[in-house]
């Protein structure tokens, strides 16, 4: 018992590191990457550097998509898209 004395700080550091800080981050990812395929034509988007458009074609094989701007078309991969406007407007309503 003295052993596991010893060692008990140190796993519960891992422990609560696991909790808070590695656990959260894989269920990010998930989520990132459930939306990223969820994508469809259509879709009003916002992309991680704040701009908007709307998903005009996505090609599943390099995984990336062509939004149309009011700049013109512009080609984004998938994990560059932050969220979708319609999700975006309903939690806006939401609150």
């Amino acid at each position: 018992m003295g052993d596991i004395g010893q060692f008990l700080p140190l796993i519960l550091i891992f422990l609560v590191a696991y909790l808070f800080m590695i656990r959260p981050q894989m269920k990010r990812q998930k989520d990132e990457k459930r939306f990223a395929e969820s994508l469809k034509k259509g879709d009003k988007i916002v992309t991680k550097s704040g701009l908007y458009g709307k998903v005009v074609d996505l090609n599943d094989k390099d995984g990336s998509c062509i939004v149309e701007t009011m700049a013109g078309r512009l080609k984004f991969d998938r994990s560059a898209i932050s969220m979708e406007m319609s999700k975006k407007l309903t939690t806006a309503k939401e609150k």
